[in-house]
């Protein structure tokens, strides 16, 4: 984050500096028509981040009553554009002479941020911008759903959790598995025992990405690439590092482990019952090719042992069908995908949980969940220190793999045990003038 001091004096005086670029703002009271609540009972949202996840998050929020999108939020000024060209669109359906201008546009995150008129902000930027987007929206006083993985290093993960945690925030990672039947039956069937004593966890990953080209490139037209490098190290422009293909760089995200492990690391944890907690030793093998942009693993394997004595294992060899996390106890086993469910024996699939059982939390929606506790102030389906307990898995593989060696970790302190050179991977040091 760079030092300001956001109020409603320096927000009304960029506002005018910035009508360029954000359209006249129609007031929240102003609106109201049909069979929407009112005004004053509706949750005001920012959107930042606008890519393809984001644009989705965008969509599903606006088929939400409750919600009224206020301002959209992007580096790329298309994709912006585009953003608040869908918001429009759907408000004026339901506005007299079909036509309504109240979404405003930003290139900058802190200028949505500013706004007291915003309750909640949806932050879908790259992962290396969670961490700054995330503690600045919680000291605005914003309730926040953010995108997974939640944070680049683990360091910044205890960051983020923290802050939510002094500013009181509502706060919801987009790890929707949480509000999946499939997803939660199975793991009550580990947490009450259907498969007995349960030793090992196998999750099964996709294949990573190699490739991406090193050339620089002349930077797109209405694209501020500068602020989209942010805290990251400067390095040239070239359309593979940026977009969807940051998930393939180590100064930008983790690769596989991070983008699908944020989802199934998740699961693991919560069948095993393992949300505020996390392995004591990890050990693993990957390839982290060299020859072109893309550096992050492309072939991993990582095994985890748990002070219960559990062991998970991720990876992604073996059949695409094993993609999901299978739970195996000493009387049968249970896996469960985005797919399918299946177990040994079958029997388990039609078992019952009774009400003096395990019951998870019950969500359907992972949207509406978060909307219905930003009124009630409830915890979320995925709170803040599940989805840095649940990344951090992942981050801890990446670490075993670059360095080739078993390594002892303390959940308790989040710390390597006597190795100065792993717990250097902790953190990263943001390029000026950013700081987490």
């Amino acid at each position: 984050m760079k030092n300001s001091n956001i109020t409603r004096r320096t927000f009304l005086q960029r506002a005018s500096a910035a009508a360029v670029f954000a359209p006249m703002i129609i007031p929240s009271t102003a609106l109201g028509l049909g069979r929407r609540p009112a005004p004053s009972d509706r949750i005001t949202m920012g959107c930042i981040g606008m890519g393809g996840q984001g644009k989705g998050n965008m969509k599903r929020f606006l088929q939400m009553d409750e919600i009224q999108v206020l301002a959209v939020c992007d580096v790329d000024r298309s994709r912006c554009n585009d953003a608040r060209k869908i918001v429009e669109e759907h408000y004026a359906k339901d506005t007299p002479g079909r036509c309504y201008r109240g979404c405003a546009t930003y290139n900058e995150f802190e200028r949505v941020l500013e706004r007291d008129d915003i309750d909640v902000v949806s932050i879908a930027t790259p992962d290396h911008w969670h961490a700054i987007n995330a503690i600045e929206a919680a000291r605005a006083g914003k309730d926040i759903y953010c995108e997974k993985p939640l944070a680049v290093t683990i360091h910044e993960g205890r960051a983020i959790s923290d802050a939510v945690r002094r500013y009181k925030r509502i706060w919801q990672t987009g790890s929707w598995q949480r509000s999946k039947r499939n997803f939660r039956f199975a793991c009550e069937l580990v947490r009450n025992g259907r498969i007995g004593k349960l030793h090992t966890v196998r999750i099964g990953l996709p294949k990573g990405k190699k490739g991406g080209s090193i050339k620089p490139e002349a930077v797109p037209e209405g694209f501020d690439y500068d602020r989209w490098l942010g805290p990251a190290p400067w390095a040239p422009y070239t359309r593979d590092r940026t977009h969807y293909d940051f998930r393939w760089m180590l100064d930008y995200s983790g690769g596989i482990i991070t983008d699908w492990g944020a989802h199934h690391c998740d699961t693991a944890h919560w069948g095993m019952g393992a949300d505020y907690t996390g392995p004591v030793e990890i050990e693993g093998q990957g390839h982290f090719p060299r020859e072109d942009l893309w550096d992050t693993a492309d072939t991993l394997y990582v095994e985890y042992l748990y002070a219960d004595g559990v062991k998970v294992t991720l990876s992604d060899k073996g059949n695409p069908n094993a993609q999901g996390v299978r739970f195996e106890g000493d009387e049968g086993w249970v896996f469960v995908s985005r797919r399918k469910i299946n177990s040994k024996p079958k029997s388990l699939l039609k078992s019952f949980i009774g009400a003096d059982e395990v019951r998870l939390y019950h969500s359907t929606d992972h949207y509406q969940n978060f909307v219905d506790c930003v009124k009630s102030r409830a915890e979320t389906a995925t709170p803040v220190e599940i989805a840095h307990r649940s990344i951090t898995v992942a981050h801890l593989g990446n670490i075993a793999m670059l360095l080739g060696r078993k390594l002892r970790w303390n959940p308790d302190t989040e710390r390597f045990i006597d190795d100065p050179a792993a717990n250097r991977l902790l953190t990263r040091s943001p390029r000026e003038p950013w700081r987490i």
